[in-house]
């Protein structure tokens, strides 16, 4: 197959970074989840203090940052910042928000636009985000847009978290409301499909019934017939 760049985006829960690792191992493409990245800015801001709203002090942190994703011995992705490991500390509930707040931020947007595109050229990379076809690019060969119902993502996302966490299924539920709401009612990038995007519902289906649906839109994008 032609080597392409594929994005996957839609909504927290819907099963993104499971279908989007999935579909990268079996293309043999570099996969990118870029949520973890405004993780990661969320997280290094929160620890260095950061004022989000003096965006002469956020620009200040930006220029001083530095985020990599590298994928590790057993095929995951690990976040680096500054050197350090962080890739176990930005996969909870507070930080899921505090992502949905950066990302709202113009700064934080075009800091890591850049960021994005620069690995986008590569091709053969699978992008796991929220405004991967819309913004971030446009001219994708493939997008697909994932999205399922909100009491089968809040499931979902209860079951990943560890059993000391302290939460319910009720405030899974109600923190992924609050966070649907924030990502779609922002003036800068909101969540939507984009209008050329598959659209999947993957209320009902298994994960490799929706690898099975992807890879033929991919299969006939790519040139790659059924074999």
């Amino acid at each position: 197959m032609e080597p392409i760049v594929i994005t996957i985006d839609g909504p927290a829960g819907a099963g993104k970074t499971t279908i989007s690792r999935r579909l990268s191992d079996l293309l043999s493409y570099r996969y990118v989840d870029t949520g973890a990245l405004y993780r990661g800015v969320a997280l290094c801001a929160e620890k260095a203090c950061v004022d989000l709203t003096n965006e002469k002090e956020l620009s200040s942190f930006l220029q001083s940052l530095t985020l990599s994703l590298v994928r590790d011995a057993a095929g995951g992705l690990t976040l680096v910042a500054d050197g350090e490991d962080i890739t176990s500390l930005i996969r909870t509930p507070a930080m899921s928000m505090a992502a949905s707040k950066v990302a709202a931020l113009p700064l934080v947007r075009a800091w890591l636009l850049e960021v994005q595109r620069q690995l986008g050229r590569e091709k053969a990379v699978v992008f796991e985000g929220r405004d991967m076809g819309t913004v971030v690019f446009p001219e994708a060969d493939v997008k697909f847009f994932l999205t399922a119902d909100i009491s089968v993502r809040a499931r979902r996302r209860y079951a990943e978290l560890p059993e000391n966490s302290g939460q319910s299924l009720e405030d899974v539920l109600e923190d992924m409301k609050k966070r649907d709401d924030q990502d779609a009612g922002r003036d800068l990038a909101p969540l939507v499909a984009a209008s050329d995007a598959i659209y999947i519902d993957a209320s009902a289906f298994s994960i490799d019934e929706v690898l099975g649906q992807m890879m033929v839109h991919i299969r006939a994008k790519s040139g790659a017939g059924s074999d």
